[in-house]
């Protein structure tokens, strides 16, 4: 265990030989890797910055290590100060330990020098330097376990042990080990016990202590790694570096892998190859045209859809986007990405980290679901679900609306724009103002920057990728036989034929705009390509546009969110979408009507509804959470 890009789960590879199992810990949405060295298991547990209960990653981390026999301690070479603080208060709860020191390489590219053996003989425990992403020190690490033992209190919580009655210390049987846990876990306070606030002062001043002798400087000057990392999180020159980064990433899975590639694998191998194969093959068992056939091989076949969408489609943007993000995880730049966009994303509800779903949402919003896990609260994962779901535009169909916009000229490109990030503006602000709590604090240890290693960004994007794919066969097998019973029993075209008066009374669209939004429920880029060959005005392929944009997500976005947020929350966000869509679009068309089809009168109207919207619900969150804050409520 230790601190978040310290190299755990980089060590955890090497102690292992290969990734194991990860699943969620019982109970909550928070991963936790398990795997096998020889006769023991091991357990990667979740980053963590102390072992109080702040956190949902925090409270399963502490109910793992009442389980453990041995705890290894990894910790940053390079900032010692900060990731040895966990180090005393697992001392001080008095568990068997070995402290891993890694990145013993970049401490050496950053000019400091550790002394190992005086850090050791300060903890009381052993101390193993190790360069898990290379391997080295692993041997020793494993030769080490058999000698760990519990490290030296922290001397002025000893010093309160051995003067504290019996009661209090509790007992001097194996019971205080207890209350050193106790207090380990910031648990203690009152009735003349320390309390968190003295606890922490005391195991910040050893802490402090310690690094200041086993920590020096060898050589004078910061390498030029260090300054950009420095350049990064400062607004002027961080804010263009970011530009950069987003394009390049844009261009990787949005152009070139959702483009090239997923172009290649679903039209090449899934469309002209494989379909055709397996539909000449199930063609001998039963007959096309049966209900079994269109089930199994039709348009939302079983054994078509389902497969040309997992291995055609998705997986080429899984590991496209699992790559792009261990890329930026092993290079350092991702905690730097969130720490610039924190002050941004605050006024949404969310913390920085929001920002990592946000841009890969334009990639494939299927995926950037996915990494809302990355979120530290379920308040805050439950707004960028929604708003990844309402208002960012997949790579695909992005494409799309790009090429209808071009035609229509700038001024109707700007209010297509300003609606978009104007609703999710504003629902992310009304979300933040009516749903209890607040955006967490963006905590964030900036890693030094480096080169990613290829082995361990390859490692990350394949496991990753093949969990992935483990989770979501069965939703989309789901999701594929629901849309499959629909299309045989008639019910899809019925309510393709109910949507028509709303499509043509509600938004002024012709009838037959009502298949594109039908085919956007399966795939949004074929809701918006449904739209292309219509005749439409300007003004008219705006509000449809727009509609098309905030309408539900498709089916695969669809089945990640019930799987993410529960089947019942993940309905009332596809309804919530749903109902979004059409008033968006209907109150642009009829602003339009009533003001001429002027556009920027219609762009004045409508930023001002938005700012209403917003400040609205903001102001009734703010006296509900009042209300209930004085009768002592607590709000649902």
């Amino acid at each position: 265990m230790g601190n978040p890009n310290v190299g755990k789960s980089a060590l955890f590879s090497s102690l292992c030989g290969v990734y194991a199992e990860v699943s969620n810990y019982p109970g909550t949405t928070v991963d936790v890797t398990w795997g096998r060295m020889g006769p023991d298991q091991v357990v990667d547990t979740p980053g963590v910055y102390g072992l109080s209960d702040l956190s949902p990653e925090e409270t399963i981390t502490r109910r793992l290590l009442l389980e453990a026999d041995v705890v290894v301690n990894v910790v940053s070479a390079t900032r010692l100060d900060t990731d040895l603080f966990l180090t005393q208060q697992l001392a001080d709860a008095g568990f068997r330990l070995v402290v891993a020191v890694n990145m013993m390489d970049e401490a050496r590219t950053l000019g400091l020098a550790v002394d190992l053996k005086l850090l050791e003989a300060l903890l009381g425990v052993p101390v193993v330097p190790v360069v898990a992403v290379r391997g080295e020190g692993i041997e020793e690490l494993k030769g080490a376990l058999d000698r760990a033992r519990p490290g030296k209190t922290t001397p002025a919580l000893e010093e309160w042990l051995a003067a504290a009655p019996p009661g209090e210390a509790g007992g001097r049987s194996g019971a205080r080990e207890r209350a050193r846990l106790l207090l380990a876990l910031e648990e203690a306070g009152g009735d003349g016990k320390p309390g968190r606030q003295t606890v922490y002062r005391w195991r910040r001043q050893h802490v402090d202590a310690v690094v200041a002798r086993v920590v020096g400087d060898a050589r004078r000057g910061a390498s030029f790694g260090v300054r950009l990392g420095r350049w990064m999180v400062q607004p002027w020159t961080g804010l263009p570096l970011l530009g950069a980064a987003l394009w390049l990433m844009y261009q990787m899975i949005g152009v070139f892998v959702a483009g090239t590639v997923v172009d290649f694998t679903e039209g090449t191998l899934m469309r002209e190859g494989y379909e055709p194969l397996v539909r000449q093959l199930a063609g001998r068992l039963v007959a096309a045209d049966s209900a079994a056939g269109r089930l199994l091989v039709g348009e939302f076949g079983l054994l078509t859809m389902t497969v040309t969408y997992l291995l055609g489609i998705l997986l080429p943007l899984v590991v496209g986007f699992y790559l792009a993000l261990s890329l930026l995880e092993d290079s350092g730049y991702l905690p730097r990405i969130a720490a610039l966009a924190d002050r941004v994303l605050v006024s949404l509800g969310l913390n920085g980290r929001a920002i990592i779903p946000m841009i890969l949402g334009f990639g494939c919003v299927t995926m950037a679901t996915i990494t809302t896990r990355l979120l530290p609260t379920d308040r805050e994962r439950r707004i960028a679900v929604f708003l990844l779901g309402l208002a960012i535009p997949c790579s695909a169909q992005l494409g799309v609306i790009v090429a209808i916009l071009a035609g229509l000229g700038p001024q109707y490109a700007a209010l297509y724009a300003l609606v978009v990030v104007g609703v999710l503006a504003a629902v992310g602000m009304a979300l933040d103002g009516i749903l209890p709590g607040r955006a967490s604090d963006l905590i964030l240890e900036l890693p030094p920057l480096r080169w990613p290693r290829p082995g361990n960004v390859l490692r990350k994007t394949v496991f990753r990728a093949t969990a992935f794919l483990r989770e979501a066969a069965g939703f989309f097998a789901a999701g594929a036989l629901l849309l499959g019973a629909l299309e045989v029993t008639g019910a899809l075209a019925r309510i393709q034929q109910a949507l028509a008066p709303l499509v043509s009374g509600w938004l002024g669209l012709p009838a037959e705009a009502s298949t594109a939004f039908v085919m956007g429920l399966v795939r949004r880029d074929f809701g918006a390509a449904g739209l292309y060959d219509l005749p439409l005005a300007p003004f008219q392929a705006v509000v449809a546009l727009v509609t098309i944009t905030l309408f539900v997500p498709c089916i695969a976005s669809v089945m990640i969110i019930a799987k993410e947020r529960g089947r019942l929350e993940g309905m009332v966000m596809w309804l919530a979408t749903l109902v979004s869509a059409f008033t968006v679009g209907g109150m642009i068309r009829w602003l339009g009507a009533a003001l001429g089809g002027r556009v920027p009168a219609v762009m004045v109207a409508f930023a001002g509804l938005v700012l209403v919207v917003a400040w609205g619900a903001r102001a009734v969150g703010r006296q509900l959470k009042l209300q209930h804050a004085v009768e002592g409520k607590v709000p649902r």
